[in-house]
């Protein structure tokens, strides 16, 4: 089903929405800026930082794709280990549950003693947020994958391992884009984290700086383009699953 014109414009249009309730808002109240500044004050400083905000924007969205495709390396290989297993599946799923309980910023102190203060320590906190739902995604494809189909492959002469990557593995790639998507999010999330604590570099530390001068329109325009970076690399995403996985996706094209 085509999308309509108004379903198109609709992003757009909530956007709209929201920076005109936000500006109307802080108007009303007369809200100081060093408080909560408005959406135009906030877009100022945008223009009036650009060279800064660009550079900072920079290095943190080259981190995060560093620590992202780490994750996405590091997802795969786990994912096809653990759902390839109905024994691994049931050993290690508790453990990456753990896991992924404990708050990613604990590690931030920890990886500045073993690294230092730069953009290692943000890469590998990327990589440690993103990873998990790109292995809890690949390894539940493999593992919920039908025993009768299986059943009948290996009748037909099919080795577990062909069953993995011919039928396993292509039946997984929804689950696998879905989780891109998830994890790219929360890539950014983890860079700037870090960098708040542990960089002099980025979009984290440009807000830590400008938080403590009191410029909290600044500290706005790095929310909104963080904001930015991640819905732009979520649409890619979105638009590569639906490349990928076209067969998945019969009869809802929007």
């Amino acid at each position: 089903m085509k999308a309509t014109t108004k379903e198109r414009l609709a992003p757009w249009l909530a956007v709209i929405a929201l920076l005109l309730i936000w500006e109307g808002t802080v108007r009303v109240l007369d809200v100081p800026p060093f408080l909560f500044p408005g959406a135009w004050a906030t877009f100022q400083a945008m223009i009036t930082f650009a060279g800064p905000i660009s550079m900072h924007s920079w290095q943190t969205l080259w981190t995060t794709m560093v620590g992202f495709g780490l994750g996405v390396a590091v997802g795969l290989v786990l994912g096809f280990i653990i759902g390839s297993s109905r024994f691994m599946y049931r050993a290690c799923y508790p453990l990456l549950v753990g896991f992924n309980a404990i708050p990613k910023v604990a590690f931030v102190p920890i990886l500045v003693v073993w690294f230092g203060i730069g953009s290692v320590p943000a890469i590998l906190t990327a990589f440690l947020i993103c990873f998990f739902p790109i292995v809890v995604n690949v390894a539940t494809g493999l593992a919920t994958l039908e025993p009768e189909l299986e059943d009948v492959l290996r009748v037909l002469g099919a080795k577990r391992l062909d069953v993995l990557l011919k039928v396993g593995l292509p039946r997984s790639l929804p689950y696998f884009f879905a989780s891109l998507k998830v994890a790219i999010t929360l890539a950014f999330v983890g860079t700037v984290v870090s960098e708040t604590v542990a960089s002099n570099q980025g979009i984290g530390y440009l807000m830590m700086s400008a938080g403590s001068q009191m410029r909290m329109p600044l500290v706005f325009a790095g929310l909104i383009v963080i904001s930015a970076m991640a819905m732009v690399m979520y649409e890619l995403f979105a638009v590569l699953e639906k490349r990928m996985t076209r067969w998945a996706h019969r009869g809802q094209d929007r």
